[in-house]
């Protein structure tokens, strides 16, 4: 019947299904960073903490990344993005090099997209330009392990944002998160990754 096409059959569905439960490891993210006590949320603080610099901790790039990685199957998760200025979310390798500059880029282990100056990037080389409709508030994140791909959608739209795909991964993958700077005042939102609901 139409209920079964519409949301059995829907990729929206499809990737309800390959749900995962993720927080955050304080211990990776950035000393100016500070992630909620039930690591779901992040924001920029006014405050460079005195954390200590583990080998696995940001030391330039305002980011962080997921507890878990994952080296199989298909995962989803969604991130609020709503109130934010600036903001960059996506996948990344185990061994990506955390100290320093970073380049938000498949061949240094980040696929990525993210909001700059009000404008949508994808993270490649160059970057590429998105061109979106609506602003999302919302953000899924979706990966197929297997088929190389990773892939976004603006969740209370319904509506895809980009995909990397042709990709071989051969490490696990951890959800990354980077919710920018706030020295303008006006990022001060934090990135909330939310239960996912298959009626949005």
């Amino acid at each position: 019947n139409w209920w079964l096409t519409k949301y059995f059959f829907s990729p929206l569905y499809c990737m309800f299904l390959s749900t995962v439960d993720v927080t955050l490891d304080p211990d990776t993210a950035h000393p100016q960073l500070i992630p909620s006590e039930d690591r779901k949320q992040v924001i920029f603080g006014d405050v460079w903490q005195d954390l200590p610099d583990n080998s696995e901790r940001f030391d330039i790039s305002v980011c962080v990344v997921g507890k878990e990685g994952f080296s199989s199957g298909r995962f989803y998760y969604e991130v609020q993005v709503k109130g934010k200025t600036g903001w960059s979310l996506g996948v990344a390798t185990k061994s990506i090099n955390m100290k320093g500059t970073i380049y938000l880029n498949p061949e240094d282990g980040y696929w990525t997209v993210m909001l700059r100056n009000g404008h949508y990037w994808a993270g490649a080389v160059p970057t590429v330009p998105i061109f979106l409709r609506e602003k999302p508030q919302k953000v899924g994140v979706f990966v197929d392990y297997k088929e190389g791909q990773v892939s976004f959608y603006n969740v209370e739209a319904k509506s895809h944002i980009y995909s990397f795909t042709g990709y071989t991964f051969t490490e696990k993958l951890y959800p990354f998160f980077s919710p920018g700077n706030n020295y303008t005042g006006k990022n001060s939102a934090p990135l909330v990754i939310t239960p996912v609901d298959a009626t949005d």
